[in-house]
């Protein structure tokens, strides 16, 4: 057994043990996190962003939060369009990508190390809040969602972009088999170990899943929620407004 498999199998025990599992893995991920992103959507994760950021609207003087930011896409292109963005993710070394991708164009946004499940930043503070592949990978969703939900303004709206869980067990079960031989086969080539990416297939299998992510924003006080599926369905953007 690959000495990371462990781990994986017991990285769902408790929200701390999925917290600790999770920042060793996108420690270890994070120069090879835009590959994989590019690999594991077919290529169609940079569109996936760009609908998400013309879903946000951003205006000249929005003030925007963009959770688990990673290397800073779609922070730097919300910045792009006039916002006035801040970038937070857990993992110092996405940060340093993200500042690195920074350097590179004229978009600026600020980049902080912080945590989706306890956020910096007072009550009522942005219009729009943003996140890539982050809500699947909090240690509890419901706790997250409030607080995505305090710190936007009255009438702000919250974009998430994240896999999906299908409903049709053939489909879900068709899908998981090609996320796990895929990121086996990734995780071997650029790591030496065939579960550092088995963990997406892992995590999908335990998501509640696009329609059950919005039915929890509405619980959580969001007053519309919604999604817009992507590729097929494997995929989903959801919307929802304070």
């Amino acid at each position: 057994m690959p000495p990371d498999a462990g781990r994986l199998a017991s990285a769902f025990d408790s929200p701390l043990a999925k917290r600790a599992y999770v920042r060793r893995l996108f420690s270890t991920i994070a120069t090879r996190y835009d590959l994989i992103t590019v690999l594991l959507s077919y290529g169609q994760d940079r569109r996936w962003k760009r609908q998400l950021v013309s879903l946000a609207d951003p205006r000249p003087g929005t003030e925007a939060l963009d959770l688990a930011c990673g290397t800073g896409d779609i922070a730097l292109s919300l910045a792009g369009r006039g916002a006035r963005v801040v970038g937070l993710d857990i993992t110092h070394r996405m940060l340093q990508l993200a500042s690195d991708k920074q350097a590179a164009c004229s978009s600026k946004a600020a980049f902080v190390a912080g945590d989706m499940m306890a956020l910096p930043f007072p009550d009522n503070r942005f219009d729009v809040v943003t996140t890539g592949y982050g809500i699947r990978n909090v240690p509890d969703i419901t706790t997250a969602l409030c607080e995505m939900r305090r710190v936007l303004r009255p009438g702000g709206l919250l974009l998430s972009l994240d896999f999906n869980r299908p409903s049709n067990p053939v489909v879900r079960a068709g899908y998981l088999a090609y996320l796990t031989i895929v990121g086996s086969t990734l995780g071997w080539a650029l790591h030496g170990d065939p579960d550092t990416y088995r963990y997406i297939p892992e995590s999908i299998r335990r998501y509640p899943g696009a329609a059950r992510v919005s039915a929890v924003m509405r619980e959580q006080g969001f007053t519309s929620s919604d999604y817009i599926p992507v590729l097929g369905g494997l995929m989903a953007i959801h919307r929802a407004t304070k």
